[in-house]
């Protein structure tokens, strides 16, 4: 099993280990709720080095990534950063990605770390009609993500270059914590704010005492993946292995806003037919209207009882201190306002299907 290059580090502060993504990863250090509500109102700092990073380049870098990733890349310019999926033969989702445009000809694409092995093998074999330059660097990388309302503040000291100034799905290359080449993104999991900062394992330590140097006026905490994932939901962000796989459909789970088919990308007609005659299922937000908490795997019934689904994401939401989560049903049972019936052990509770996010942000 993989380690991060925080590994010590996470181990001296007393987090709970588990494996995740092939890694060894904190879950949490002092607990869920605690250390969530640090980031919707402070700043956490979490490692994401487990994830993984593909560098394309050259003359043929655009077109190759137009046709395996499904948003417009041409949209994209040196600084700007896209969310996109890699579209399969079979209608679903090889893996969900963030595409950085470094350079005129140069684009980091981060994936997910149980994915990277998958991922690469895929790009790879379909790379051999382009002649793209394509290098996985995933082991020279380390990741940290500094989120909440307060991680701008906290972090200035650390870069010359002006944080506020980035905007939405941005990132620059500068200097930061002493260290030069570390880019600098707002592409944030949370919906809480904050940066995340890409850098060579042989900076980790460095740049990972100087985070939390810099954060400790702000009261900066170490934040485990297990209050990642609360956050995430609570925005109403995919997941993948949960929401979205290789067997679903991108558009029953609300990714048409990221499918462009009219740049014909890899397999666009099945997504293309998705959109026009519909998907027998879709993917909702529900909010628990008693006491309890959804998890993945409950199953969902309409209010006759009638089994119409399952829950991918469930949990009780610390910031609204309800049950909420994400699941997929069938039609009509949809429809904003709609009351559904999850099964939590013997009994069904009633929850109502609602717009996500489920947290608005102050």
């Amino acid at each position: 099993m993989k380690k991060t290059p925080f590994f010590d580090r996470h181990n001296q502060l007393g987090a709970k280990m588990a494996e995740f993504g092939g890694y060894q990863m904190p879950i949490q250090y002092t607990g869920v709720k605690q250390e969530h509500l640090t980031v919707r109102n402070g700043v956490g700092v979490f490692d994401v080095s487990h994830m993984g990073e593909f560098i394309v380049e050259g003359e043929n870098a655009l077109t190759f990534l137009q046709y395996i990733c499904s948003n417009d890349l041409n949209k994209l310019t040196p600084g700007k950063a896209q969310y996109n999926y890699f579209p399969n033969d079979k209608g679903g989702i090889v893996d969900d990605l963030i595409v950085y445009q470094l350079e005129s000809e140069k684009y980091l694409l981060v994936v997910n770390a149980s994915n990277i092995d998958k991922d690469w093998q895929w790009v790879m074999a379909r790379n051999e009609d382009f002649d793209a330059e394509i290098y996985n660097v995933s082991d020279q990388m380390a990741q940290l993500a500094i989120q909440g309302p307060k991680a701008i503040a906290a972090m200035q000291c650390l870069t010359s270059f002006d944080l506020i100034s980035l905007s939405n799905y941005s990132h620059v290359t500068a200097d930061f914590a002493d260290c030069e080449g570390v880019l600098i993104a707002t592409t944030g999991y949370t919906g809480a704010g904050g940066i995340e900062i890409y850098f060579k394992q042989s900076q980790a330590i460095k740049i990972w005492t100087a985070v939390m140097d810099a954060g400790r006026s702000f009261n900066i905490q170490p934040i485990g993946l297990a209050a990642r994932d609360t956050l995430r939901l609570e925005m109403g962000y995919c997941l993948y292995g949960n929401e979205i796989n290789d067997n679903r459909s991108p558009i029953s789970a609300g990714l048409g806003w990221i499918t462009k088919t009219e740049t014909d990308f890899l397999n666009a007609k099945l997504h293309q037919k998705a959109i026009d005659e519909g998907t027998p299922e879709k993917l909702v937000g529900f909010e628990i209207e008693t006491r309890g908490i959804p998890r993945t795997g409950y199953l969902i019934f309409d209010k006759n009882q009638h089994p119409i689904g399952q829950v991918t994401s469930g949990t009780q939401s610390p910031s609204l201190n309800k049950g909420i989560g994400m699941g997929y049903v069938k039609s009509p049972n949809d429809r904003l306002g709609e009351t559904i019936l999850i099964k939590i052990r013997d009994k069904f509770l009633p929850a109502k299907v609602v717009k996500t996010p489920f947290y608005k942000s102050k």
